[in-house]
């Protein structure tokens, strides 16, 4: 069952997250906001918030959901598999990607209808790993 959560109930690297955001310059900084909270609102309900490869990211005890990052430029979303944006590759039509990223402009966020699919495929990922 997916659920918003309270600043309360995230991890204390939320702080870090904070503080890293609060770093980026404007309109990056609310492009990342809108991100954190779509993914904050499409991940489970025991996702945490902390750092993943040294950008934010949601995680669980079994792998990170998702991470995402403000660059020269654009900002990045990390699925934290290529697997993801291979089963989404028609709905990232519209951005530029990599084997791990899809980038987009800073000033843009990626839509939540968006986002909530490249958070509910990860998931899917995961339970497909463990399986194996």
């Amino acid at each position: 069952m997916k659920s918003r959560k309270s600043e309360s109930s995230l991890s204390p690297d939320v702080n870090k997250v904070e503080e890293y955001i609060a770093a980026a310059p404007e309109p990056a900084r609310s492009t990342l906001q809108s991100v954190r909270a779509s993914i904050r609102a499409a991940a489970p309900a025991d996702a945490v918030e902390g750092f993943s490869y040294a950008v934010p990211a949601f995680k669980l005890k079994k792998g990170s959901i998702a991470g995402y990052a403000a660059c020269s430029g654009f900002c990045s979303y990390y699925p934290m598999s290529g697997w993801v944006i291979t089963q989404l590759r028609n709905d990232l039509k519209a951005y530029a990607t990599s084997s791990g990223a899809i980038r987009f402009p800073s000033d843009q966020p990626l839509p939540d209808s968006l986002v909530r699919k490249l958070v509910e495929t990860r998931l899917v990922d995961i339970e497909r790993k463990k399986k194996r």
